[in-house]
């Protein structure tokens, strides 16, 4: 069993930046893969980014050259760096885990934390 817990969310002029960041419980955090998603009113889920246990990184391109992704397996923690915001990067953020990359691509992770709001103003 994992559990998720999303911060770092606020609201932030176009332009700006900010860090979300996802402690993850558990002892085998580096077995997982983890992503970021993120799902505005009236929208699906989408993914944004992704990263696996050998720190390979998959972006949305929505979000490539904007956005970064990270982990520190000694902290269980991933990270989304955003950098550049945009009025349409306004969303619910969550972070999910899973064994399976593809699970993460499929915006199907076994686990998802319970979302960080972030709204950019224009």
């Amino acid at each position: 069993q994992v559990q998720l817990v999303e911060s770092g969310g606020g609201l932030v002029q176009a332009g700006g930046s900010l860090r979300l960041s996802c402690p993850a419980s558990g002892r085998t955090f580096s077995n997982y893969a983890m992503g970021w998603f993120r799902q505005a009113p009236g929208t699906e889920r989408e993914f944004v980014a992704i990263i696996n246990w050998s720190d390979s990184t998959y972006y949305a391109d929505s979000v490539k050259g904007r956005f970064t992704i990270s982990r520190d397996n000694a902290k269980n923690t991933v990270y989304l760096q955003m950098n550049s915001l945009k009025p349409e990067d306004t969303a619910v953020y969550y972070c999910g885990a899973d064994f399976s990359p593809e699970q993460l691509f499929q915006v199907r992770p076994d686990y998802w934390g319970q979302g960080t709001q972030v709204t950019v103003s224009s």
